[in-house]
């Protein structure tokens, strides 16, 4: 009879200390109480963990049926004596020695695969988190490993990509990412309640420890996590609570996400004392393009921007709802295209890319392009064509083939086509053409002059009839090289514009014959 053979040795051991135990009676009760479990004494079970005269061989030797407890929970799901089970499990983590359970549980997190991961870690956060409450020598260790641990763990589950996954939620990823914030809540609040502690070193080491595993959780799952506007409205996504709460942590320990991403590009970055796994630290370029994208795109935390950027985005909402209120006054195609020669008339579509372009927030690049739409709608079509070409337009240009489908034709980019191609973009292969052989004609000539004038500090070049300032032919040869690379740049885009042009009219005829 199991519970017999179990007390009876139990009893044999009340009388030793603890430094008197030996290997093979670690094996002994292992042995007995896996045939207690397995027999279903679990009643007589729990009556000898809970005697008291059983306390020492508990804190030295019960973390061994930690293991057979759990998965008895796993494995039988409908098992009438769970509530033993939970009660026994509760039991061991209160009695048992903290530093043989903390690494019990790690080894049991890490035994699974597929659905089971998340099962799993969703049984053992509680634990986990009461266990290293009791660590108070090494906790941030414990804390790191704890997490890295879990972290490993959840990687291997597949992130949901559509709203319908992440509500069936089939390997559990999101419900381990809101049990994952809660089990680090009380380490981050560590952090910041023991910020005037004698213990600042331990302190730091914790604060180091969380920050590692948000720069990992914002590489996986977040950077392949994918966002639901709908979602986003309801307040029901749990990637994106996810997201928000990593980002607060972040904040928490000292490290807003404003600090952290202009600190990245520097040399030397407030994190680099950071011992990262050589593979982690390749992944950190990741963390940091997820972080951006979080709060620039999604705007998840973006009132931790400094107050001049949000005063910025204040004023260009405000100047792109006004151009919308007074657009929607006038009638399309009316706009006569000699307006475009008032200087501050031309100015407001060359903002308006800019928003597009640059603005950190999402709504305001949206509501800018679709403020451009609007603009070129309202002029005639000699204005259209102008506005294409006054402007600086090429890269204007090549976002507009992007955006605007031949058969959609928002912008009436497609209608003034021939126009562009004839009046802009020929004269511009030409002009280009005929300036670089210029420029390159010019550097020939002034490699051979700095030969012949060593001895002179200065000299002169002329292009384009107008003559450059004195300078030095070192400085001389940077200018026309700089001026070489610029055109090759405008060139770059040029080509790739009329690639644009020619992939969409191609795509359009073939639509067209395919309907026919």
């Amino acid at each position: 009879y199991s519970p017999n053979v179990l007390s009876s040795f139990c009893f044999c051991q009340q009388i030793l200390e603890e430094q008197d135990f030996k290997e093979e009676d670690f094996g002994l009760f292992q042995l007995a109480g896996q045939r207690c479990i397995d027999e279903g004494h679990i009643e007589q079970l729990l009556e000898i963990i809970q005697n008291e005269k059983n306390k020492v061989i508990i804190k030295n030797m019960g973390w061994n049926l930690v293991g057979p407890v759990v998965r008895c929970l796993l494995w039988n799901k409908e098992d009438e004596k769970r509530k033993y089970y939970f009660l026994m499990l509760d039991l061991l983590v209160k009695l048992c020695n903290p530093k043989e359970l903390l690494l019990g549980l790690l080894e049991l997190i890490e035994e699974p695969s597929g659905k089971q991961i998340s099962q799993i870690i969703l049984l053992l956060l509680q634990p986990l988190q009461t266990v290293i409450q009791k660590l108070h020598n090494n906790k941030a260790y414990s804390v790191g490993l704890a997490l890295s641990t879990l972290w490993s763990q959840l990687s291997l589950l597949p992130v949901p990509y559509s709203e319908e996954q992440i509500q069936t939620d089939d390997y559990g990823l999101c419900q381990c990412c809101k049990a994952l914030i809660e089990f680090t809540k009380p380490f981050v609040e560590e952090v910041i309640n023991d910020k005037e502690n004698s213990l600042e070193n331990e302190n730091e080491k914790l604060k180091d420890e969380l920050l590692k595993f948000c720069f990992k959780s914002l590489k996986c799952p977040l950077l392949t996590a994918q966002f639901f506007e709908q979602s986003k409205e309801a307040g029901n996504d749990p990637l994106r609570c996810f997201a928000s709460e990593i980002i607060g942590f972040l904040s928490a320990i000292g490290h807003p996400f404003p600090k952290i991403i202009f600190n990245h590009g520097r040399k030397k970055r407030t994190w680099d004392y950071l011992e990262f796994e050589e593979e982690e630290d390749k992944q950190l370029a990741d963390s940091m393009a997820s972080l951006a994208y979080l709060v620039f795109v999604q705007g998840i935390s973006i009132d931790q921007l400094p107050m001049v950027l949000r005063t910025e985005e204040s004023v260009f909402s405000k100047g792109v709802d006004l151009l919308e209120n007074g657009l929607l006054r006038i009638e399309d195609n009316s706009l006569l295209h000699q307006y475009l020669e008032i200087k501050s008339f031309l100015t407001v579509p060359q903002g308006l890319v800019k928003v597009m372009t640059l603005c950190p927030i999402e709504t305001l690049r949206k509501k800018s392009l679709a403020m451009l739409q609007l603009y070129i709608n309202k002029l005639d079509s000699q204005g259209k064509y102008t506005l294409f070409r006054i402007m600086a337009s090429l890269n204007l240009l090549r976002y507009l083939v992007i955006k605007d489908n031949e058969k959609d034709n928002q912008t009436g980019l497609w209608t003034e086509l021939a126009k562009i191609e004839n009046n802009f973009l020929k004269p511009l292969h030409t002009g280009l053409n005929m300036s670089k052989a210029h420029y390159e004609a010019e550097i020939k000539n002034s490699q051979e002059n700095s030969q012949v004038q060593k001895s002179k500090d200065l000299c002169s070049v002329t292009v384009g009839g107008e003559e450059i300032p004195n300078m030095p032919p070192e400085m001389q040869l940077k200018v026309l090289h700089s001026a070489l690379f610029t055109f090759d740049l405008i060139e770059s885009v040029l080509a790739r514009v009329e690639e644009l042009i020619e992939i969409k009219t191609k795509s359009t005829t073939e639509e067209n014959i395919g309907i026919k």
